[in-house]
């Protein structure tokens, strides 16, 4: 299948000659550390030159216990992250999980994200498609490579060709996930723009009994596994203090230690795509 155009997301291409990067805390813990993490991002990538696109959810609608922090609601969430688009000039992504919320936020921010466990839910595929933003759909634990497919035809069929897919771990036994740098390619061989999330595939789902633990060590390992493997882009989840992190805490890449990885992430793609010295 013929290479898809690239796909514009704000100032962003996703599959253009340059990488992109999908960064930011995994909640909006509040207004004040959300325009503060999104300030150190943007210094980040503006001094290491590298594209990146701002992250927060609104609400985690799939915290493991009941008394877990979800969010701020979407109404305040997606106006807080407008405000940050708007000022700091970069796009914004958010993830929807209804079709109300598909619609609201559709009004607000510059790329929708389907959660990996809502894939393939038809109606919040239409109502993401027919906002018109671009769409980035989580990949399922569930799912094969080659399943996406069903959910690249929905979205198609629904009028939206601006979409990419995100390969984010793949079930393997119980409280565990395995990253299958093989999906990469079968996506994109498939002819659809794949970004490699190494944060949520570096989690262990419920393994702390009433929440989910992981290995954050290893984000950047796989972050660089999947650049080499040849992926569109990079999506991390970034904390100033992840040991304080209101959500997914073992997981998210500690902010201080971003721009070394930016550097190498950049360096493994230019060598990968032939633009190497």
């Amino acid at each position: 299948m013929a290479k898809p155009k690239p796909l514009r997301v704000g100032r962003v291409s996703i599959g253009g000659k340059r990488p992109v990067f999908i960064l930011g805390p995994c909640v909006i813990e509040s207004e004040t550390f959300a325009w503060r993490m999104a300030k150190k991002i943007a210094e980040a990538c503006d001094s290491e030159d590298v594209d990146f696109i701002f992250k927060a959810s609104y609400d985690k609608a799939n915290r493991t216990s009941v008394r877990s922090f979800r969010g701020i609601g979407v109404r305040e969430g997606c106006e807080i992250l407008s405000e940050i688009g708007r000022e700091l000039k970069i796009p914004v992504t958010t993830d929807v999980h209804s079709t109300a919320e598909a619609e609201l936020a559709g009004k607000k921010i510059d790329m929708l994200q389907i959660p990996a466990f809502l894939c393939r839910q038809t109606d919040l595929l239409r109502a993401a498609a027919e906002t018109g933003r671009a769409i980035n759909v989580k990949k399922g634990q569930f799912l094969a490579p080659w399943d996406v497919r069903n959910i690249a035809e929905k979205l198609i069929a629904f009028g939206n060709a601006q979409f990419c897919f995100t390969e984010r771990g793949t079930t393997f036994g119980y409280n565990n996930l395995v990253a299958d740098m093989r999906s990469l390619y079968w996506m994109r061989d498939s002819g659809y723009r794949v970004i490699f999330d190494a944060t949520h595939s570096v989690q262990r789902p419920g393994s702390a009994g009433d929440s989910t633990s992981g290995d954050g060590i290893l984000a950047p390992v796989l972050a660089r596994a999947a650049m080499a493997a040849g992926c569109d882009g990079i999506f991390m989840e970034v904390h100033e203090n992840p040991a304080r992190a209101f959500s997914d805490g073992p997981n998210q890449v500690r902010l201080n230690d971003l721009p070394k990885h930016l550097r190498m992430l950049k360096a493994i793609h230019a060598v990968v795509s032939g633009r190497g010295d």
